[in-house]
């Protein structure tokens, strides 16, 4: 679709609009597309450098997926994109090369539907996707935040508790059977219920091995307090700090949702040694869609590791109304969730996100010697005075805190 010099009436511009697939860009999947189609090809080239970046000079290569994929990718209807991230060649190291997978998705039965048929409605909607994945050589896979269930935290409704389960639960079980099929590292991230400490609700990742394995579990750390975000009603921050989960293929770790907008907690688990972190997340548009493309990406150069986002599709409609707490009127929807998963690189590259709308699937060969050799170039670690900035929270966190601040003497004095 070609919508340069379009020029009409209002009327016109409202009926174009209805045309066009909800959460879409103009009809567009992304802004990529949107580009892509609406530039020539010199022109976007250019755009694309400027906006994704160069992986070690080059523009980022794309990844050709299996046949097999990509006939579950056209049979199921969910967005398919593979790309590969270089490092430099070494003398004294091996390439470490990884494969990993980003799955988003939209729910599979409208929110009024029974739980148990909403719950196993979504594995077996997952199931091709994370096949596609196994049939690509994944090594490593992460869904999005509380992916077996809508993400009704918005609604302050306790119904919505039946959800939780413990870490060793169905969804567990569902994809340890995935991951040993597949020889495929599973990150999970669910509503945990705490069945040791008195059934306390937690916003977990789980960590499952290529054996099918338990390797552990991280609790989200940051709880936002924004908007229709009333996350705080169903479950606590987080107790298991910054844990790196040493895996068959790398180091790993996940920064669930609300704490990629948080410098320290991207931080702490690089000092723990990350080599890839997940940010699997539920967000929408208007609040956060700005930020989206910058903060992981920022995370992957200022910490020298690699960046999965991804973020759920599509506009979940709830049986009760609900208000925000903020004068606006009541309303039965978070607002769209608006997908966009993408892949970031210690070097600033990163690649295109997947479709606005659709499910989908995005693949990454990662080379993790390109954490080292970031390192080595820009020397953040070396020169970060870390020592400096612990002295200054130590402060910080005590209650006779006062800022280092310098007033003008003249202030005092007034006009003349």
């Amino acid at each position: 679709m070609n919508t340069e010099g379009k020029i009409g009436s209002e009327n016109g511009e409202d009926e174009e609009k209805k045309s066009y697939k909800e959460g879409s860009i103009c009809g567009f999947d992304s802004l990529t597309q949107l580009l892509s189609s609406s530039l020539k090809p010199q022109l976007f080239q250019e755009v694309n450098r400027l906006l994704l970046g160069m992986n070690c000079g080059s523009a980022l290569e794309q990844v050709v997926l299996p046949e097999s994929a990509v006939s579950l990718s056209s049979n199921h209807d969910f967005d398919l994109k593979g790309f590969c991230f270089h490092a430099d060649k070494e003398l004294l190291r091996e390439p470490r090369i990884v494969r990993v997978g980003l799955i988003q998705n939209s729910i599979a039965l409208p929110t009024t539907s029974p739980f148990l048929d909403q719950k196993r409605a979504i594995l077996q909607k997952l199931k091709p996707i994370i096949d596609a994945a196994g049939a690509s050589g994944v090594n490593i896979l992460c869904l999005q935040e509380a992916w077996t269930m809508p993400f009704a935290f918005c609604t302050r409704e306790k119904s919505w508790c039946e959800f939780a389960e413990p870490v060793d639960g169905e969804s567990t079980q569902f994809l340890q059977d995935l991951a040993r099929k597949y020889n495929m590292v599973i990150v999970s991230p669910i509503l945990e219920r705490d069945v040791n400490h008195g059934e306390t609700l937690w916003n977990t990742a789980v960590i499952i091995g290529n054996h099918g394995n338990i390797i552990g579990k991280h609790r989200k750390n940051h709880i936002p307090r924004v908007g229709d975000f009333n996350e705080s009603t169903y479950y606590m921050e987080g107790n298991t700090g910054h844990p790196v989960f040493e895996t068959a293929y790398g180091k790993i770790a996940v920064n669930i949702c609300y704490g990629r907008h948080h410098p320290l907690n991207w931080m702490a688990f690089g000092l723990n040694g990350a080599e890839i972190v997940f940010n699997p997340s539920a967000t929408v548009g208007e609040l956060s869609e700005p930020m989206w493309p910058i903060e992981a990406r920022n995370a992957a150069i200022a910490n020298s590791y690699f960046v999965g986002s991804i973020n759920r599709v599509g506009t979940e409609v709830f049986p009760n109304p609900f208000t925000s707490g903020d004068g606006k009127p009541q309303h039965a929807d978070f607002g769209h969730f608006y997908g966009s998963s993408y892949f970031s690189a210690p070097d600033a590259s990163c690649t295109p996100s997947l479709s606005r709308y659709r499910d989908g699937l995005i693949i990454s060969d990662m080379d993790l010697n390109l954490c080292r050799q970031l390192k080595d170039k820009w020397g953040f670690r070396m020169t970060a005075r870390y020592d400096m900035y612990a002295n200054m929270l130590a402060q910080y966190v005590k209650p006779d805190f006062e800022p280092q601040v310098i007033a003008d003497p003249l202030l005092k004095k007034g006009s003349c």
